[in-house]
């Protein structure tokens, strides 16, 4: 069972995540009011000390803008979508401009940005603007529990070196497939990191997002690894 040393991490739907730790308060690609499975209560949040961003398709940076002037977070993305949002009107002392295996300390958490294999960019003005690579991060909180949070990806043999060199206890996984790993890969990426606990994200958003936990377990079992699939629900709180 996920111990979680009393850090509370919410699934909101999609890709979005809310994560309490020491007195903090984090988002994870906050996609909220154009969130189908966001739960309404959840929608226009004031409370929040940091913003992690994965990469800058829209159904990821979603809520940013707003919520951090509401909230005053800090952001932390890719230097090029750190770019982007400051000419947004983001404060430029709000961002946290970083690049892959850069660790640095942000709301109490050491933060790691590590690789993730997909694409990043977003629509503007009808044009897409390039915003530098996709990422994926591995988060020491305060508590001590550390997750690596995948972003949008496809396995990729290096997850091994995630494994080896962060050991997170938890991989919070996308299993929708279309545009990310599938529940067969998500099973092979456990096994790659060695991680006992997932939580599988970016899945029954849309039909076409139509991997399943259950499937996953299934995967998981098939290949006798290890790894306790943690179901949330959106708006559940492990």
């Amino acid at each position: 069972m996920l111990n979680t040393r009393r850090v509370e991490i919410t699934w909101l739907g999609h890709a979005c995540l809310r994560v309490r730790s020491g007195g903090k308060v984090f988002y994870i690609d906050p996609l909220l009011t154009g969130n189908p499975l966001c739960p309404e209560a959840e929608k226009s949040p004031t409370a929040c000390d940091a913003i992690l961003l994965t990469h800058g398709h829209a159904d990821h940076v979603g809520d940013t803008l707003p919520l951090a002037q509401r909230s005053g977070a800090q952001v932390v993305a890719m230097v090029e979508l750190a770019g982007y949002l400051g000419a947004q009107g983001l404060a430029r002392d709000r961002l946290v401009a970083a690049n892959k295996g850069g660790t640095f300390a942000v709301a109490g958490a050491q933060v790691t940005m590590v690789h993730a294999d997909h694409s990043s960019s977003i629509d503007h003005d009808g044009q897409p603007v390039y915003l530098g690579e996709p990422a994926g991060y591995v988060v020491e909180f305060a508590e001590g529990l550390r997750v690596y949070f995948a972003g949008d990806t496809a396995v990729f043999g290096d997850m091994r070196l995630i494994g080896e060199i962060y050991r997170p206890e938890v991989a919070v996984l996308p299993i929708g497939g279309f545009y990310t790993m599938d529940p067969r890969e998500a099973a092979v990426a456990c096994r790659l990191l060695g991680v006992p606990a997932v939580i599988p994200i970016h899945f029954g958003t849309w039909p076409v997002l139509a991997g399943t936990p259950a499937e996953l377990r299934q995967h998981l079992s098939a290949a006798g690894t290890p790894c306790e699939v943690v179901e949330l629900r959106p708006g559940q709180t492990i």
